[in-house]
């Protein structure tokens, strides 16, 4: 379909951030449209560790915190919605989570900084535990001798990104949404009543556009008048080979999935757009697995990738609505899985109503804007 089909909405970026805020439109059936450029784009969404996570977010940026928070509490209706939708459990679950720290000036600092997180002014507050390695070794059976302590929080989980993802895209056909992968968007052109959003299969019209798609929104934010300074931030994951459930409780650097496979995560690179692997990075991240579960030093690794955040300068989201062309939209950020559920849930129905409400204000890239000296 191209070449004069017209929408209602078009959301440009098919990955977890533009998914959720399609799903979160799906109502509009065959006026909705989802462009995706394809598995040849830098897809942050493949290469998730999939939490849902709230210890340790908000620090410089209160709101950022509590939009963290909302999204928690909305997780478990829309996990429910996503298998309504599509018949995929997402593997949801929110029983807390823990950072490890493997000496003791490292379980300070940690402990340090998440006093000053919550007392932040205008912060929304949680509780938050600081456990000595006894009190994490009666949570956490085969905690390897090093480990000193860690932080643990309720209000942290995980879920099963692949299956988030897919679940998404078959909810959205099944509403007859149009879903068009391997349609790369080259041009979009604000018209007065319309955006021509150009592919190389073909020019969708709509009334709304959405800018989702990542690091490409660097390009293609320009053209409706939003800025989207973004960066790409790598991050690696080794899966090892399924084993007996050990890990009742996700890790910051390291959880066991529904199906039992164990994936250690949470390196951060700055180095452009090279999604290779390397191996000095691996091995300290499996050094470190190990020291906080010796037993892992026998596993097998099946595979290991590397992925590319969306970063912003602060690390926080971007949400944005165009000034010059209205029905323009923006939206970018590192945390896909954790927010998805106030993408889909607070951000789409928003996009619906035509504006962004007040509460948003705080993640406009306007916030990036120095004024120069005169």
């Amino acid at each position: 379909m191209g070449g004069g089909a017209q929408f209602d909405v078009a959301v440009i970026g098919g990955g977890l951030v533009g998914g959720a805020i399609a799903f979160g439109l799906r109502a509009l059936g065959p006026r909705l449209l989802l462009l995706d450029e394809g598995d040849q784009a830098f897809r942050a969404a493949r290469g998730n560790f999939g939490l849902v996570w709230v210890q340790g977010k908000g620090a410089g940026l209160p709101r950022y915190g509590a939009w963290t928070q909302r999204s928690r509490r909305e997780w478990p209706r829309f996990a429910a919605e996503v298998f309504d939708a599509s018949g995929l459990d997402v593997a949801l679950s929110q029983r807390g989570g823990i950072h490890l720290c493997l000496d003791p000036r490292e379980l300070e600092a940690r402990a340090a900084a998440l006093a000053a997180l919550v007392d932040q002014p205008g912060f929304e507050r949680y509780d938050y535990e600081v456990l000595d390695r006894n009190a994490l070794a009666k949570q956490l059976p085969g905690l390897g001798i090093d480990v000193a302590g860690g932080t643990w929080c309720s209000l942290d989980g995980h879920c099963n990104p692949l299956r988030l993802l897919h679940g998404l895209h078959l909810a959205l056909q099944r509403a007859g949404c149009v879903l068009r992968p391997q349609h790369p968007v080259a041009r979009i052109t604000p018209r007065a009543d319309r955006f021509d959003v150009a592919t190389p299969a073909g020019t969708f019209t709509a009334e709304r556009v959405v800018v989702a798609a990542g690091l490409g929104s660097v390009k293609l934010a320009p053209m409706v008048g939003l800025a989207a300074p973004l960066r790409p931030q790598k991050g690696q994951v080794i899966a090892l080979e399924r084993m007996r459930p050990f890990l009742p409780l996700p890790l910051s650097t390291l959880r066991q999935t529904d199906d039992g496979t164990v994936l250690i995560g949470d390196s951060q690179e700055e180095g452009g757009l090279d999604e290779t692997v390397a191996l000095p990075v691996l091995a300290a991240m499996a050094a470190r697995a190990v020291r906080a579960f010796p037993a892992l030093r026998a596993a097998h690794v099946n595979r290991t990738w590397a992925a590319l955040r969306v970063m912003s300068p602060d690390g926080f989201p971007i949400y944005a609505q165009s000034a010059a062309h209205p029905g323009a939209f923006l939206a970018a950020c590192h945390s896909g899985v954790t927010l998805a559920a106030v993408h889909a849930e607070v951000l789409a129905p928003a996009i619906a109503a035509g504006s962004l409400p007040p509460s948003l204000a705080p993640f406009s890239p306007r916030r990036f804007d120095v004024p120069q000296a005169a």
